[in-house]
C-alpha cells in the first residue's frame, strides 16, 4: 500500500500558495507534445525482476560496444588499455570507502595519493602546481576562464575554433549568468592544419581579453606550437589557457607549460579510466605558482608533524564549503577522487619511459592507419602534424557513411556533422582516433569499410 503523506487539502494549500490551479499547471511551460498523458507505449506496466533483467540485457545487446567491434572513435574520449591491477587496487576498502577528505588529515593515504597525483599532473603539463582534480575536462576549462577573470580583472575569453564544441557549449552555459564574454567561431577544415586559428587568435587579442583558450592537439588532431600565441597573450596582459583532451599525447609532444601556457586544463580519462558511456571522467587543472591563490578546487601539500615525521595536509581549499562564499574560487566543487587514484596508479605503473613508449606506439599506429585510408579514392587526409587522431574529408557526406560502417560492425570515426549540425562546410569531415588497442585485423576491417562507404 502506498504511503501518501499529503492530503488533498495539503496539496490544494501548496498549489494555492504558489498560484497554481492544479498539479498539471506546474508543467505548463513544457510543450504539450512533450508531455505524457498515459503509460509509455511499448513499456509494460508490471514485470518481475528476472523479466526486467532479461529485457534490459536484450536492449544492451543492441549496442555496438568498444570491446566487440573495430573501434576508432575519439574526440575527447579514448579507448586505451588499462591494466587489471588498476581496477583491483582502487577497489581496496581503504580507497573505495574514503570518498572525499572532509576530515582530510585523518585520511593520510588519500592525501598521499592526491599529492602524488598533483605531482604527476604538474610534470605532465609542464606547470608548477596542480590541484587534486576536478569534475571533468569541460568544467575544468570553464573554471580556468573564471580564474583568468580573477587574475586579469577582465571578462573577455577568446575560444579557439579548434576547441571541442562540447567544451564551448559548457562554457557558454556556465557563463550565461556571469559577466564573462565568451567569443568562439566555427572551425575551417584547412588542409595541413584543420581547425587551426592561432593567427586569427593572435590578431583578436585586445586590452579587454582575459584569456585565450586553445586545445592542443585540437579537436581535429592538429598539433600546434603555442609559443607565439603565449607571447602575444602576455604582451597584452592576458593568460593562455591550454586544453588537453588526450592526456597520453603529453608523452610525445612538448608540454603546454614549456610553450608558455599560464593554465593547463584537460581530461584525464585516457590514463586509468574507461569509456563507460561518458563517465565518470577526470578534470585536470594546473597553473603557475604565482596564480595558485586563484586556483579552484583542493590542493594537498607535504609537511612534517611535531615529531618530524612526514605527513600530508589539505593545504588549500578555496571552495565555498570551507571558506566564506564570496571568497570561494570554485563552484564546481567535485574532485574525481577515485578516478584520480586510477590515474595515479596507471601512471605509476607506466613510469616516464612507459608513457613515452605508449605515446610513440599510438602515434606510429595512427600514421600507418592514416596512410592506408588516404590511399583510398574519395578519402583525403587533411592533417599535417598529428598525434593519434586525424581528420579525413570524404567525397560523400560523412554521417551516413559512418552510419553504414556501423551497420556493418565498424565504428569508423566521429562525423563532424554530428558535432556541428547545420555547418555544410564540415559535413564531409570525419575524425578518426587510433590507439594501441587496435589490431591489424581491426585496421583491415576499417579500410574495407571506408572503401565500401565512399563508393556508395
Amino acid at each position: 500500500m502506498r504511503y501518501l503523506p499529503l492530503t488533498a487539502d495539503d496539496r490544494a494549500a501548496m498549489l494555492g500558495r504558489i498560484g497554481a490551479s492544479s498539479v498539471d499547471d506546474l508543467f505548463r511551460d513544457v510543450p504539450a507534445a512533450a508531455r505524457l498523458s498515459g503509460p509509455v507505449e511499448g513499456l509494460p506496466l508490471h514485470m518481475s525482476e528476472m523479466e526486467v533483467e532479461r529485457a534490459l540485457s536484450a536492449m544492451a545487446r543492441r549496442n555496438l560496444t568498444a570491446t566487440h567491434v573495430p573501434f576508432f572513435l575519439g574526440c575527447g574520449a579514448y579507448k586505451h588499455h588499462v591494466p587489471a591491477s588498476v581496477d583491483h587496487l582502487i577497489q581496496r576498502g581503504e580507497f573505495l570507502t574514503s570518498y572525499t577528505p572532509y576530515q582530510p588529515e585523518i585520511a593520510q593515504g588519500t592525501l598521499q595519493y592526491l599529492f602524488e597525483f598533483q605531482t604527476q599532473v604538474a610534470r605532465l603539463t609542464g606547470m608548477e602546481v596542480a590541484n587534486a582534480s576536478m569534475y571533468d575536462g569541460s568544467t575544468a576549462c570553464v573554471e580556468a576562464i573564471f580564474m583568468a577573470r580573477r587574475v586579469t580583472r577582465r571578462a573577455k575569453a577568446l575560444l579557439s575554433a579548434g576547441l571541442h564544441p562540447h567544451y564551448v557549449s559548457v562554457a557558454k552555459t556556465l557563463t550565461h549568468f556571469t559577466d564573462d564574454e565568451v567569443v568562439a567561431s566555427v572551425p575551417v577544415l584547412t588542409e595541413g592544419a584543420p581547425g587551426d586559428d592561432i593567427a586569427a587568435l593572435i590578431a583578436a587579442i585586445d586590452d579587454e581579453t582575459s584569456c585565450v583558450v586553445v586545445q592542443n592537439p585540437n579537436l581535429f588532431g592538429h598539433v600546434a606550437d603555442l609559443s607565439e600565441l603565449a607571447a602575444r597573450c602576455h604582451e597584452k596582459g592576458a593568460l593562455l589557457v591550454a586544453v588537453v583532451t588526450e592526456a597520453v599525447a603529453l608523452g610525445a609532444i612538448r608540454s603546454p607549460g614549456a610553450m608558455g601556457a599560464d593554465i593547463v586544463v584537460g581530461e584525464g580519462q585516457s590514463i586509468g579510466g574507461g569509456l563507460s558511456f561518458g563517465g565518470p571522467y577526470l578534470g585536470l587543472f594546473a597553473c603557475n605558482n604565482r596564480h595558485v591563490r586563484q586556483m579552484p578546487g583542493r590542493l594537498c601539500g607535504e609537511t612534517v608533524d611535531a615529531a618530524g615525521r612526514r605527513g600530508f595536509v589539505l593545504t588549500l581549499s578555496t571552495r565555498e564549503q570551507h571558506i566564506r562564499r564570496e571568497k570561494a574560487t570554485s563552484n564546481i566543487c567535485t574532485n574525481s577522487g577515485l578516478i584520480s587514484l586510477a590515474f595515479t596508479i596507471h601512471m605509476s605503473l607506466l613510469g616516464e619511459k612507459g608513457l613515452r613508449d605508449l605515446a610513440a606506439l599510438n602515434h606510429a599506429r595512427a600514421v600507418q592507419v592514416a596512410e592506408r585510408l588516404a590511399a583510398i579514392p574519395g578519402v583525403e587526409l587533411l592533417n599535417g602534424p598529428f598525434f593519434n587522431e586525424f581528420t579525413l574529408r570524404l567525397a560523400v557526406e560523412a554521417r551516413p557513411a559512418i552510419r553504414r560502417m556501423a551497420d556493418a560492425g565498424v565504428l569508423g570515426g566521429v562525423a563532424l556533422g554530428r558535432l556541428y549540425p547545420g555547418e555544410a562546410s564540415l559535413a564531409n569531415g570525419v575524425v578518426v582516433a587510433v590507439t594501441e588497442t587496435q589490431t591489424d585485423e581491426d585496421v583491415d576491417e576499417l579500410v574495407a569499410a571506408y572503401e565500401e562507404a565512399v563508393s556508395c
